[in-house]
């Protein structure tokens, strides 16, 4: 089995699905550009081969540099777990005639109201939403009119964008206008509905479309509400027990929307809503996994390993790990206060040896290293991963975590 995988490098999950890839037995062609003399020599055995590309995100040139240098090797997938690179994937897949998602598939999964509009005809309850494209930066009055006939409250996010990246939630004329202003860079853009309620993760692995293993996590609070507030430790936690009502009519919307989207092999990570009324409501979805540690909560929540399995159903159809869910497993992530260097951390030793057996990562930055972005990251500066067999418990030590535990960058 050839396996030519984008990004092998970056983002740093990807290092783990090189990994997983070469321990079912692929040989691992990766595509990247970040430089030869730079990969971390824990991928290095793991890979077959390495292409150095200029930039990974131009397309056309990535499909003929790679199609150069593999002249004579016959590759038989394509794979990429990074957002922007899966219509490339797609791409060579269709040039080489590599089985896999066609370009029109994951199309589905990338263009977000293509994306809605294949659902909502499948029956599925999807946000009101409407394409707008900018003619310029200058082209507010476009964005306005779908505003308009949408109504307030709504959000306004680009067509193929990753995460929460340039997404607002607009609740009055002011917000709007100032969402309009700090989007005039981007495009293409989503204007939809505003929907009420506890947002939810629907994460999968697929072989031909059908999940082998299904997960759910919760965003406490909203990402659009985190990302809006600096003071805010964003809390997700992963549920254990996937057989409540209401979790129950997140999956089967999830397998639905699996089936409208013509999805195939590997990961997907779709995002739902639970209202007030009791109604699950379709979010977005990729045909990728999420990022921000996700994959490692998955792996804490039912001690497996799915960057193999994920490379394993990938490559050969099959899922091997068991799907008994042991633990809801939370990660918290801080940011700190002030700006520059971080100085100091309150609160984590005490945390850490109240709650010692429940603490499984701490990856926060320590005194001396610079801050992160905290808008251009989730991650920001760093993380706790916390897990308990008991819902109530772990959602307690997490928000525990978020409030006890400050940093301090003066």
């Amino acid at each position: 089995m050839r396996v030519l995988f984008l990004g092998p490098t970056y983002p740093q999950e990807m290092l783990q699905f090189t990994r997983g890839l070469a321990e079912v037995g692929a040989k691992v062609y990766g595509v990247g550009d970040s430089p030869r003399r730079a990969l971390p020599a824990s991928v290095r055995p793991h890979l077959e081969d390495y292409l150095e590309v200029p930039r990974i995100l131009d397309e056309d040139a990535v499909i003929e540099r790679a199609s150069a240098w593999l002249r004579g090797r016959q590759i038989d997938r394509v794979l990429t777990n990074w957002e922007p690179t899966v219509l490339l994937a797609a791409r060579l897949r269709e040039r080489w005639g590599v089985p896999g998602m066609s370009v029109d598939a994951v199309t589905g999964f990338r263009d977000k109201q293509l994306m809605k509009e294949r659902v909502a005809a499948a029956g599925v309850r999807v946000p009101k939403s409407e394409r707008v494209v900018r003619q310029s930066a200058a082209d507010t009055d476009s964005v306005r009119a779908a505003a308009s006939r949408i109504g307030l409250p709504l959000i306004i996010k680009p067509i193929a964008g990753a995460g929460s990246a340039d997404t607002y939630s607009c609740r009055d004329q002011a917000q709007l206008d100032a969402a309009i202003e700090a989007t005039r860079h981007v495009q293409d853009l989503s204007v939809e509905e505003y929907i009420e309620g506890e947002e939810f993760t629907y994460d999968t692995i697929c072989v031909d479309g059908q999940p082998v293993y299904e997960n759910v996590a919760q965003y406490l609070p909203k990402p659009l509400e985190a990302r809006s507030h600096e003071w805010i430790s964003p809390v997700i936690i992963t549920v254990r027990d996937m057989h409540q009502a209401k979790i129950q009519n997140g999956v089967a919307l999830g397998r639905q929307v699996l089936k409208a989207l013509g999805m195939g092999d590997g990961f997907t990570h779709m995002e739902w809503f639970y209202t007030p009324k009791g109604e699950a409501v379709f979010g977005e979805i990729g045909c990728r996994p999420g990022g921000a540690r996700l994959v490692d909560q998955m792996n804490y929540t039912g001690d497996v390993d799915l960057f193999r399995e994920w490379a394993r159903a990938s490559c050969w159809k099959a899922f091997e790990a068991p799907t008994a869910r042991k633990y809801n497993t939370g990660i918290v992530f801080k940011r700190a206060k002030g700006r520059g260097r971080i100085t100091r951390i309150d609160g984590l030793e005490t945390f850490k040896r109240q709650h010692r057996g429940f603490v499984i990562e701490d990856e926060l930055l320590r005194p001396g290293t610079a801050r992160r972005d905290w808008k251009a990251t989730l991650v920001s500066d760093g993380y706790l991963m916390i897990r308990h067999p008991d819902w109530d418990e772990c959602k307690r030590m997490c928000f525990a975590a978020a409030t006890d535990i400050t940093m301090y960058a003066e």
